[in-house]
């Protein structure tokens, strides 16, 4: 007999803690990864769109290499070509993500950039609602609408001044198009695994797809991948190894073990974590509308995913 297990039904593991360790762990390590691009940004001298690329594309093509081994699963005539597409189509959705979100860094604080990205749960449960007609509960509506006025006023707060970025507003709207594009990916993610995709193979396809989608990119904009100092490579190199082998391994391993909304929950403190070591690398402390408009939109995010969570 086959049991079958909901999105948020959690399967039995004998080891609390073990899981436990690896969310936190997992959330720890992705919270770096603004500290990487920031050192990286000024390491390299140089901001803008075409050197986001760069780091971006560079990030994700060493990723995928080290997957490399996980195409050894792939078996493509056990899957449906719309399973294998859709696995492809969420790679192009990743590669877009941190297209905008590491761009965002250029010219927004941390603080904004990493709260901001983190309102995925919104997007979701209003992509499930249109696409799935899948209503929100009163409780995620109330969560929606206390997490856009937390966005309201971090956009304010950034207007009035500089906090960590050259144009804070164009940040803060990269953000929201990372914030964005990873909703579309991770819907892509759970319709492609609940068709029988592993894991392994299917991160493989995404990292891949999403290298070549954002290597040729940096040339539309004239950006070189080479002649930067030795710690520019240093940097992407630890922002492949430690926020996305480690964090996002661990956080996808998670999800497999214990509800997605307690991941997501949890993922909630990632701004937290990357704003307090933003203080400590970069001494960077963003503006008190900036501060209480993070606060109000996790806070409503938090909300949201709660109450999107299925009942019974």
């Amino acid at each position: 007999m086959t049991v079958k297990h909901t999105l948020d039904s959690p399967v039995k593991h004998p080891l609390a803690w073990q899981l436990n360790l690896t969310i936190a762990v997992g959330v720890l390590a992705v919270s770096t990864a603004a500290i990487f691009i920031r050192l990286t940004l000024e390491a390299a001298g140089t901001r803008g769109i075409g050197f986001s690329l760069v780091m971006a594309a560079t990030r994700l093509t060493i990723a995928s290499l080290l997957l490399a081994p996980a195409w050894r699963n792939f078996k493509p005539a056990r899957l449906e070509k719309v399973t294998i597409a859709q696995a492809a189509l969420a790679g192009v959705f990743l590669a877009l993500h941190f297209a905008g979100w590491i761009a965002s860094l250029s010219y927004t604080s941390i603080a904004a950039s990493t709260t901001i990205v983190t309102m995925n749960p919104i997007w979701v449960s209003l992509l499930s609602w249109w696409i799935y007609k899948d209503k929100p509960t009163k409780m995620t509506v109330t969560g929606i609408a206390i997490a856009l006025m937390g966005g309201m006023a971090i956009g304010l707060g950034d207007s009035g001044g500089l906090y960590g970025g050259s144009n804070p507003i164009l940040g803060d709207l990269l953000a929201l198009l990372g914030s964005w594009t990873i909703s579309i990916y991770l819907l892509l993610a759970k319709s492609v695994q609940s068709r029988g995709m592993g894991i392994g193979p299917y991160s493989a396809i995404v990292c891949t797809c999403a290298a070549l989608v954002l290597l040729p990119m940096p040339f539309v904009f004239q950006t070189s991948y080479f002649g930067y100092p030795t710690e520019v490579y240093f940097y992407i190199l630890l922002m492949a190894l430690i926020p996305q082998m480690i964090g996002h391994t661990s956080l996808n391993w998670a999800v497999r073990w214990t509800s997605p909304t307690l991941v997501a929950l949890a993922v909630l403190f990632e701004p937290v974590a990357s704003s307090f070591l933003g203080f400590l690398v970069f001494n960077e402390v963003p503006g008190i509308s900036v501060l209480i408009g993070a606060i109000v939109l996790l806070f409503g995010v938090a909300i949201a995913a709660i109450g999107s969570r299925p009942q019974g």
